[in-house]
């Protein structure tokens, strides 16, 4: 997939489109990491900033943003956010050899998350090069043991209603569509779209070898009815999450 093209096609209808993790996010636990990171003198990066969903926690916490982001219509859009000291750049995160001035904090939101897995690891080494020494970064990744534990929740209201798993409709695990291979990987299908998911015990090996010391993994926590259309009452904790792994430049 040209990630340029599909990203320049949906902004136009970015937010009836895209999955907004700061409004859904049950616990607010973002904003209370921004507030920890937040310092009038610092400079901060927002790789994959899309349109601006992260500005108004992160232009008014630091002394200067820079705004990254793979499509210039997606930037078009966050330049008309009210914001006077955001620096806009375009690139593609997945090349490798990128350069920007290092900043004090990066933040980046599920767009660590492509089918070649090898372009998620240079996107990481980006983010650890891009930070100044002991320099601290938030970056939101879609959680596999999430995947798998909404499915198996799925199973579980279908036995209610008497159906088999057997009987199940093989278009409810779509999510499972690729290779054992994929599956292994986490290749999960999001919209019929191939992404990366990550395991916990994954997140701690990769982050290591891009030289990034994990301080803190969360579950950023959603409502089940970003899952399933119709929610029984008794289905609440534990939710569905991404993960918010802190991480600090090694």
């Amino acid at each position: 997939m040209n990630q340029e093209k599909h990203w320049n096609f949906i902004a136009p209808s970015y937010e009836e489109e895209i999955f907004d993790v700061f409004k859904s996010d049950r616990k607010k636990i973002l904003p209370f990491y921004f507030k920890k990171h937040a310092n009038s003198k610092h400079r901060a990066i927002d790789f994959g900033c899309g349109v601006g969903k992260a500005f108004p926690f992160l232009a008014p916490s630091f002394k200067e943003v820079l705004a990254v982001d793979i499509s210039q219509e997606c930037l078009i859009m966050a330049k008309k956010l009210p914001y006077s000291n955001i620096e806009f750049v375009q690139a593609d995160l997945s090349k490798p050899d990128l350069h920007f001035e290092q900043a004090d904090f990066a933040f980046c939101c599920n767009v660590i998350m492509l089918p070649e897995v090898t372009k998620n690891y240079t996107m990481l080494r980006t983010i650890q090069q891009s930070l100044k020494s002991r320099g601290n970064a938030v970056v939101i990744l879609p959680s596999l043991e999430s995947i798998f534990f909404a499915s198996w929740q799925l199973i579980r209201l279908y036995k209610l209603e008497g159906i088999d798993v057997k009987d199940i409709d093989e278009s409810e695990f779509h999510y499972f569509k690729g290779t054992k291979r994929d599956i292994i990987q986490g290749i999960m299908y999001i919209n019929g779209v191939p992404t990366k998911h990550y395991s916990e015990p994954e997140i701690q090996i990769i982050f290591q070898e891009a030289g990034l010391k994990v301080t803190a993994i969360e579950k950023v926590e959603y409502d089940w009815n970003t899952e399933f259309g119709t929610v029984p009452d008794w289905l609440v904790d534990p939710y569905p999450w991404d993960w918010l792994i802190e991480c600090k430049k090694a």
